[in-house]
């Protein structure tokens, strides 16, 4: 019965969100906790002894910011937005569900997990960068790097600092987390709904002003989305890591990538990740379901 209900959280969640926009985007400030939080039991579970760093993670990573950077700077002539909608979804780190989907592939845990590391450690350092280059806030170049490393380095490095302190220093309390790590499924609908609701209220506040960016930025995310996964499991399969590529590559944390998406850029670019959340899910259900049809 929970496994069936988990299979709908998704849809429900965004439906929510939508329905009840209103309500739920007030909710807003309590989604840094939440993704703290989802790191930190996803964290617990780690071993640092099984985590191998590999040439293919080299490759991911190299195509997930110089990626990021040639998507945005293509498409700004064109459109700002877009060229922002676009380049989160590139730039945004692996989900922490990534894990999951990747062993009911029949892939490789301990190599997903090792590149949800790198991922998220890498935006941690590049994103205040990057978003302090494109200077969105309209503050200092400094005072801008400062402010939103301050943010993004705390929500997905201190995760895993604290994990570390409690597995080391707490065992028991760290054994309790590992044994409770399924909540952070919960969370992240919690988290899906009040980001589904915020992007709402901010399209609803626009009017049709902005209708056919919006439509541009989730046809953008689409694109990129399917073309992640294919160049992932084309360097995984080079590699001997088919499907570990194609996950860490393809399968985004999106709810942290719309909370940076409304905090540091136009808002309006959470489209792309907010749009992006039904590709990949979409995408993940095939690979599912093709999966289980070719066990028998």
């Amino acid at each position: 019965m929970l496994k069936r209900l988990k299979s709908y959280m998704m849809p429900v969640a965004i439906i929510t969100g939508i329905l009840l926009h209103n309500y739920v985007s007030l909710l807003a400030f309590i989604i840094p906790y939440l993704i703290f939080t989802m790191l930190l039991f996803t964290y617990t579970k780690l071993s640092l002894t099984n985590i191998r760093f590999s040439k293919m993670h080299a490759w991911l990573i190299a195509v997930q910011i110089v990626g990021s950077v040639i998507a945005y700077f293509a498409l700004n002539p064109i459109n700002a937005i877009l060229a922002q909608g676009v380049m989160i979804c590139i730039l945004a780190p692996t989900a922490t569900a990534a894990p999951v989907i990747t062993g009911m592939l029949k892939g490789n845990v301990e190599s997903i997990t090792a590149y949800s590391l790198i991922s998220n450690f890498t935006v941690a350092l590049f994103a205040p960068l990057f978003f302090s280059y494109i200077g969105y806030n309209d503050l200092p170049f400094l005072t801008s790097f400062v402010h939103i490393t301050e943010r993004v380095a705390f929500l997905l490095v201190m995760p895993f600092v604290a994990a570390l302190l409690i597995n080391k220093f707490l065992p028991k309390t760290g054994r309790y987390l590992q044994s409770k790590s399924g909540i952070s499924f919960y969370l992240w609908s919690i988290a899906l709904t009040v980001v589904t609701g915020r992007t709402v209220e901010f399209i609803l506040a626009q009017g049709k002003s902005h209708i056919g960016v919006e439509i541009a930025i989730a046809a953008g995310a689409l694109v990129v989305s399917a073309f992640q996964f294919w160049l992932g499991r084309k360097i995984g399969h080079k590699l001997n890591d088919t499907v570990a590529g194609g996950q860490g590559l393809g399968q985004k944390n999106t709810v942290l990538a719309i909370w940076m998406a409304q905090m540091y850029l136009n808002p309006l670019a959470s489209i792309g990740p907010g749009t992006y959340v039904l590709w990949q899910n979409s995408i993940n259900s095939w690979q599912i379901w093709r999966q289980r049809r070719e066990k028998g």
